[in-house]
């Protein structure tokens, strides 16, 4: 069984050191029903230490720490998912946990022309979608949070600045599927009702990679977790060589 595992601001570490936990740390502790003496592990600043419980109550929860724990669960490159804004903000909430577990480093919410964009009601969710990002960091025992930035309109992706730039496309464009290389990767896909064929043209003017996922027709919050397994797959076969 995989120890607990949280995410700190960055503070002084070393051996021995105490390190006070937040309130939802300890309300997960005492769901666990961990003791003081039960082993856990800490990401402080990027760091991952090893450590124990040394106090748990009520409201508090401290630990020491052990020793650093020299592991690297991080994707061999970085994956940048540009994904659209969709009518239900609920669908952005379904995506997140499994694209971080399955490595994500950038999360840009893209407002595409099908997107129900609403502005307010987009930032007032930032901070939930924040907490999801650390939440499945500490399930999935990542060691670093990606990065959550705020929505910006399609018009932006056709300057996206990157070595490979894939778009989940639905109909058959009669291209191979790109060769994965060991570089940085952007990868974007539709709302619900797809990409249109003006913002698919556009895309590919600006150097977007049309991918298939099959022959069928995904949904919208089926494609980029489908992409981002096809990635990884990708990527432990150029590890095994």
């Amino acid at each position: 069984m995989s120890l607990p595992r949280f995410f700190l601001a960055s503070l002084p570490a070393a051996e021995n050191a105490l390190v006070p936990l937040d309130p939802e740390a300890a309300r997960h502790l005492r769901a666990l029903r961990l003791k003081p003496g039960a082993a856990l592990e800490l990401v402080l600043g990027g760091q991952t230490w090893t450590a124990d419980l040394a106090e748990l109550d009520r409201g508090r929860a401290v630990a020491r720490l052990v020793a650093p724990l020299h592991e690297d669960r991080e994707p061999a490159i970085a994956l940048q998912a540009c994904l659209p804004l969709p009518a239900q903000l609920s669908l952005f909430d379904e995506w997140l946990p499994p694209l971080v577990e399955l490595g994500v480093t950038l999360v840009q919410p893209v407002v595409y022309g099908r997107s129900e964009f609403d502005a307010a009601k987009t930032v007032a969710r930032l901070d939930r979608w924040t907490r999801l990002i650390q939440s499945a960091c500490e399930q999935s025992h990542r060691s670093r949070l990606p990065e959550l930035r705020p929505p910006m309109p399609f018009a932006a992706l056709l300057t996206w600045e990157t070595p490979q730039k894939w778009v989940a496309y639905e109909l058959a464009t009669g291209q191979s599927n790109p060769a994965l290389r060991a570089e940085t990767l952007a990868f974007t896909s539709g709302p619900e009702g797809g990409i249109t064929d003006e913002e698919f043209a556009a895309l590919g003017a600006a150097g977007w990679q049309p991918v298939s996922l099959g022959r069928s027709i995904l949904r919208a919050v089926t494609t980029p977790v489908a992409l981002l397994g096809a990635v990884q797959f990708g990527l432990g076969q150029t590890t095994a060589r």
